[in-house]
């Protein structure tokens, strides 16, 4: 895949640049948007070629499962088998918000996105334009950070611009994201649930909600 792109930049306020947004990811097309943590790039889930093009942008080895943004919690069952118990007071006290959950992945769900695996990551983005895409198309997106892989995560337009410039055909702008920092992951296939990487959410305010969390991190 080798095609590039004049990267159009949008204000994320701009309901041309909105609509242009969902029209290219229904068409297939990656499109880069601010959330509360960070920039995210995403496609529609349910293309695996939209998928394939969503890895060439980033340079994203394909060993990487992408993550799932959703538009509300109900959502999460398109591309989850079954719910573990501990997913709702994890949902309910944190989405929206910076916390993203490993669920038991349906077999609906294209192998690409997941690389085959059994499971996917799940969040619900605290972003109203990012919410407003997803709703657009469907409930739920694939979305990863909108940089290079092994860049650092952006929280400016300009800093997406900096590495996907010609990769993307369209960035939202959105202003500096209020987070800065990328989310924290639970994996609830496990029980008691695994904390696998720290992030927007502390350790001991996660175990208000779910005591029997353990960490996994050196």
């Amino acid at each position: 895949m080798e095609s590039e792109y004049e990267t159009q930049v949008y204000p994320a306020t701009d309901e041309i640049g909105v609509a242009l947004a969902v029209r290219l990811l229904r068409e297939g097309q990656v499109v880069a948007f601010p959330t509360d943590t960070v920039y995210g790039v995403g496609c529609d889930l349910w293309q695996p070629e939209a998928i394939e093009r969503l890895y060439w942008v980033k340079q994203r080895p394909h060993q990487l499962a992408i993550p799932v943004l959703v538009a509300t919690p109900q959502d999460v069952a398109q591309v989850a088998s079954h719910l573990p118990a501990s997913f709702a007071p994890l949902a309910e006290r944190f989405w929206p918000g910076g916390l993203t959950l490993i669920v038991p992945r349906r077999p609906e769900v294209p192998d690409i996105l997941c690389m085959g695996g059994p499971t996917v990551a799940v969040r619900m983005p605290d972003h109203p334009l990012a919410l407003r895409l997803i709703a657009a198309l469907g409930g739920a997106l694939a979305v990863t950070s909108a940089n290079l892989s092994g860049h650092p995560a952006p929280t400016t337009a300009t800093e997406v611009l900096a590495d996907l410039q010609g990769r993307v055909p369209l960035i939202l702008d959105g202003g500096r994201c209020a987070e800065g920092v990328a989310s924290t992951i639970i994996s609830l296939v496990a029980d008691p649930p695994v904390l696998l990487r720290r992030g927007a959410i502390s350790v001991e305010t996660l175990r208000q909600a779910v005591p029997s969390l353990v960490e996994s991190l050196p």
